[in-house]
């Protein structure tokens, strides 16, 4: 189920495995608008919930859907394992590396690891 939870004095909603892909700018955009209304400032979805696009950095997927959390600042952690993801392509390891150390953007393994980012 997709509700708001706080984690490490942050509003963050967090978004069910199952659901809608985020294939694009206008799922990011309804991702945005449901944040906004339920008074988060981060989102947290799944990386089930990303469809292979978002992976294939020369598709501007990826580029377009951080684009529009960085246009409304508020944050975006994918949450899972991407390693196999990221064995396939050396420019999406850098990509996630370099997101990382942002503040925009932030691939974690899980809950427990976004909320030590937002303490630590």
């Amino acid at each position: 189920m997709t509700a708001v939870q706080e984690l490490g004095g942050v509003q963050v909603l967090v978004c069910a495995a199952e659901g809608e892909q985020v294939a694009g700018e206008q799922d990011a955009v309804d991702l945005l608008g449901n944040a906004y209304y339920l008074g988060a400032s981060w989102v947290a979805v799944p990386v089930e919930r990303f469809g292979a696009e978002f992976f294939r950095l020369r598709s501007g997927v990826a580029g377009g859907v951080v684009q529009k959390f960085a246009q409304y600042r508020m944050g975006l952690a994918v949450l899972g394992d991407v390693a196999p993801h990221v064995e396939r392509s050396d420019a999406l390891r850098d990509f996630v590396r370099e997101s990382n150390r942002g503040l925009q953007l932030w691939f974690v393994a899980d809950l427990e690891e976004l909320a030590g980012r937002f303490t630590g």
